[in-house]
């Protein structure tokens, strides 16, 4: 495919998915449907469409419309590549651009930095004099982060087997199992080091969340919100530590088995009626349910499909978990809170509601990582009694 071709593919992909299609969905059914498409095609369109929906409003502004085409002419703006090399009308390749296709100034901060509207008040006061390097930063790909398996081999081990399939990796500064990879991202799945379980795809400020815990021997540990396991593995990775991993939705973790299994780890899965049997537990690490905002580089959808209404309920759903959770806990346990968000909303005022709510309770750690720190944004808090 000719770049121009790549192009307007974006462009229809990115109509389906402004129509309501999911952006996975939308990609899959593109690749489907042009077998001519090589690999480099189908990730050089797949770019394209996630970095307009990062930028959503931005190239909307720069490209004349809110529609696929005009956030693919926005792209282009933004580059500052000609847009006549592209826009040609040439088969394959976009029409010629009308003189009505013009961009405009942008009309507020909020816009200039893709957040939306009602939220922009909300994320400076988070965020303070961070507000707009995060969300710079959110406007960019994501960093590819890698966790080594400590249970399977050091640092530099698994740097060394990396580089042998033609991957570059270097450590993070978030946390001492954390990896960058600075090459050869797209070979990871194929590779030695990841089919036999010495690194897994996990951001370097989630490790840090699990890292923060003061792990001890015989210790029983829970991942209330397990989701695909990834915490659960990286805890079940200290020596002498019995972990068991829950989510209220099951089928999010049916590969956990089979990563444990390759990552030489032992988790045990615990369905919502098993909790009160296996309770107390001496730590409990809740995930909670959030907007995600953190994560909003690799699921840019998400940040256009957050509302109002939706992050007062993830708020109510976030206090909730914690009500249920406090009473397994152990006598001297920990249970720690955890978002990826960077919003006030569903981190310090979910934990301090908690604290007036229950005032035999104390925090005894609080952290926040930032996206224009190198990570993705994570949040944690630990509560004892």
């Amino acid at each position: 495919m000719t770049p121009a071709a790549r192009i307007q593919a974006s462009i229809e992909i990115l109509d389906e998915i402004l129509a309501g299609a999911p952006v996975e969905k939308s990609l899959t059914n593109w690749a489907r449907r042009s077998r001519f498409a090589g690999s480099k095609d189908r990730a050089a369109v797949r770019d394209h469409v996630f970095a307009a929906l990062r930028c959503k409003r931005s190239y909307a502004a720069l490209g004349g419309a809110e529609t696929g085409r005009g956030l693919m002419i926005g792209t282009v703006r933004a580059s500052g590549a000609p847009l006549e090399d592209v826009f040609t009308g040439a088969r394959h390749a976009p029409g010629v651009l009308a003189e009505t296709e013009v961009g405009r100034d942008f009309d507020s901060e909020a816009e200039q930095y893709d957040i939306p509207d009602w939220l922009w008040s909300r994320f400076q006061t988070s965020l303070g004099e961070q507000a707009v390097p995060v969300a710079q930063a959110l406007q960019s790909r994501a960093p590819v982060h890698l966790r080594v398996n400590l249970m399977k081999a050091d640092v530099s081990a698994a740097i060394a087997s990396l580089a042998a399939d033609g991957i570059i990796a270097v450590p993070h500064p978030a946390c001492d199992t954390a990896l960058e990879v600075t090459e050869g991202a797209r070979k990871i799945a194929q590779s030695r080091a990841y089919m036999d379980g010495l690194v897994e795809l996990q951001d370097a400020a989630s490790q840090a969340v699990v890292a923060a815990l003061d792990l001890r021997p015989g210790m029983r540990v829970l991942d209330y919100c397990a989701g695909g396991g990834g915490k659960s593995l990286a805890l079940a990775a200290q020596k002498g530590v019995s972990v068991f991993a829950h989510d209220v939705n099951a089928a999010r973790m049916r590969d956990l088995p089979t990563r444990a299994e390759r990552a030489a780890v032992r988790v045990e899965i615990l369905t919502t009626e098993d909790l009160v049997q296996q309770a107390p537990f001496d730590v409990i690490l809740a995930d909670a349910p959030c907007s995600g905002s953190g994560s909003w580089r690799r699921a840019p959808a998400g940040k256009w499909a957050l509302t109002e209404s939706r992050l007062q309920e993830l708020t109510g759903i976030q206090a909730s978990i914690l009500d249920q959770l406090a009473p397994m806990i152990a006598p001297g346990g920990v249970l720690a809170y955890a978002t990826c968000s960077m919003l006030d909303d569903e981190n310090g005022n979910v934990v301090d509601g908690f604290l007036r709510k229950y005032p035999g309770w104390s925090e005894n750690f609080r952290k926040t990582w930032l996206v224009s720190h190198g990570t993705d944004g994570f949040f944690t808090s630990h509560l004892t009694r």
